[in-house]
């Protein structure tokens, strides 16, 4: 586990490494970020304290598809946490987000180069932002003693690696039926601010590649494959 005090992007920073031949599970982790990012774009509030970690995957042949490593880390992620918190007052919400009661406490962001897979995480220990579309936690929120970032990244890769060792041998499902275990259950009311406009409709699993499945009120199961989720 790498570790410098401070970055523009641990996403970025493990890309360039990718790039000049880092093995896998390389791990880099920073005690701020100038620039940190999640999905669509967003910018990732980036003070002392939490978790900036980015690891790094090399695709091999037979692998499950590249998309469904952030279910790995989500599931990862929901493990170590259930060391702080009840199972009761963790849910994942497709396809990668960790809720503490209700409220977003981490976000996962892939990137490729090559053959390269970057999964970066960050997780809200010891502060959260404020967002505005979503509301959103930290470990210390939650009157939780928030622990060492150097500390809970080594956990994480221990259990990263455990997961990524069942998605790569025993397959995808295995994944996924531990995510389904951990998630909304089905019925759940989701709206999706998806490629094609936003959906509503209630959860009806996964596809065997992790897509969502969402019944609309007219009957039809949309297959949906990016987009943001709000549980209704």
């Amino acid at each position: 586990m790498h570790h410098i005090p401070s970055t523009g992007s641990t996403n970025e920073d493990m890309l360039a490494l990718a790039r000049d031949g880092a093995p896998e599970g390389s791990w880099l982790r920073a005690g701020t970020q100038s620039g940190g990012r999640g999905r669509q774009g967003r910018q990732w509030v980036s003070p002392p304290g939490n978790l900036y970690a980015s690891t790094l995957v090399r695709r091999m042949s037979g692998d499950p598809p590249a998309p469904s490593l952030a279910m790995v880390a989500a599931v990862a992620l929901d493990a170590l946490l259930q060391g702080w918190l009840s199972t009761d007052r963790l849910v994942i919400k497709w396809p990668n987000d960790l809720l503490a009661d209700g409220a977003k406490i981490s976000g996962i962001l892939l990137e490729g180069t090559g053959d390269a897979v970057v999964v970066g995480i960050g997780v809200n220990l010891a502060h959260h932002p404020d967002l505005p579309d979503r509301p959103a936690t930290s470990l210390a929120v939650l009157g939780l003693s928030a622990p060492d970032p150097a500390d809970f990244a080594q956990d994480l890769a221990a259990s990263f690696a455990a997961w990524l060792a069942r998605w790569r041998n025993e397959g995808l499902g295995v994944v996924l039926a531990r995510w389904q275990a951990r998630a909304h259950p089905p019925g759940s009311a989701l709206r999706v601010n998806a490629p094609e406009g936003v959906l509503e409709g209630l959860y009806e699993g996964l596809e065997s590649d992790g897509a969502l499945r969402l019944k609309s009120a007219d009957g039809r199961v949309h297959v949906v494959h990016a987009g943001d989720v709000f549980l209704l």
